[in-house]
């Protein structure tokens, strides 16, 4: 039996599930160059830049329209505000992920990521605490990590946040930006 798909990302609508992310997408200039810059390391999962407010999460594809709901009333409740990337991280030894650091804005995401998370469809036991970043190089050989840890210590970008996107994937693509839900309503 043929199955209906999504239009969007190929997702199946008649039942089944579907895996999302949520995100802070980080503007261009910056935002190409910090994805041309995870590639070259050689990192196999090259998205575009971003700030991760739920990382991917299977959900049933019937739960899509509560989940939308919710996230338009945690975007009505939070303001837009600025987000200052600066300078380099790592989770080394832990994980082998070097990162982009947030600067200021820490707060605001974290307050956006525990709101967007508290939706019953939504809620998962997380790994580890939530820190927000952009993974610049992931899972790649050490003088790679090492490399984009140096390459960008001084890398710094300032800009204004005023919406998050819902982003889906259905395993036969890439993800997709599914909506934008804009701060403050």
């Amino acid at each position: 039996m043929a199955r209906s798909v999504d239009r969007r990302d190929g997702a199946p609508v008649d039942g089944g599930t579907i895996q999302i992310g949520i995100a802070v997408d980080v503007p261009e200039p910056w935002g190409g160059m910090l994805t041309r810059r995870r590639a070259e390391s050689g990192d196999p999962q090259v998205v575009p830049a971003h700030v991760t407010l739920l990382g991917p999460t299977e959900i049933p594809v019937a739960a899509l329209p509560a989940v939308e709901e919710h996230l338009s009333r945690v975007a009505a409740r939070h303001l837009p505000f600025t987000l200052h990337l600066r300078g380099t991280g790592t989770f080394r030894p832990v994980t082998q992920v070097v990162f982009v650091t947030v600067a200021a804005g820490i707060s605001e995401c974290e307050l956006l990521a525990a709101a967007i998370n508290a939706a019953p469809e939504l809620h998962r036991e997380a790994r580890f605490p939530y820190h927000p970043h952009v993974t610049v190089a992931q899972d790649v050989a050490p003088e790679a990590l090492d490399r984009a840890y140096e390459d960008l210590a001084d890398f710094s970008a300032m800009f204004e946040v005023d919406s998050f996107t819902l982003f889906s994937h259905s395993g036969a693509t890439r993800w997709q930006p599914r909506r934008d839900f804009r701060l403050g309503g």
